[in-house]
């Protein structure tokens, strides 16, 4: 059974930074592209950014571009979303997927399978 666990979350102030770690069991996550989704209080689940399995591309919302960097550890079989520069619009429960191949893609339906969200809350 393929599970994705991330960490990393919290309460930080406008300006600053987390990192979130995504950590999967089940599946080795080596060919497979993985993606960041977030989902804030009211609104639709939106794509944050994604890696491809063998991290030659990485796509990003125009809402997160310079700000946010993905980035994956197959090793570990982690991927990872580095957060810097946080506005209070960044504040929602952040998701990991994994896709259901290799490419990064946008479409949240083009992932197999997914975390329980981690919450980031960025306070003004």
């Amino acid at each position: 059974q393929v599970q994705l666990v991330e960490s990393g979350g919290g309460l930080v102030q406008v300006g600053g930074s987390l990192r979130l770690s995504c950590a999967a069991s089940g599946r080795a996550i080596g060919v497979y592209a993985m993606g960041w989704f977030r989902q804030a209080p009211g609104k639709e689940r939106e794509f944050v950014a994604a890696i491809s399995g063998r991290s030659d591309n990485t796509l990003y919302a125009d809402s997160v571009k310079g700000r946010f960097t993905i980035s994956r550890d197959n090793a570990k079989n982690t991927v990872y979303l580095q957060m810097n520069s946080l506005k209070p619009e960044d504040t929602a429960v952040y998701y990991c997927a994994i896709g259901s191949g290799s490419l990064a893609r946008y479409s949240g339906s083009l992932y197999d399978y997914w975390g329980q969200g981690t919450q980031v809350t960025v306070s003004s």
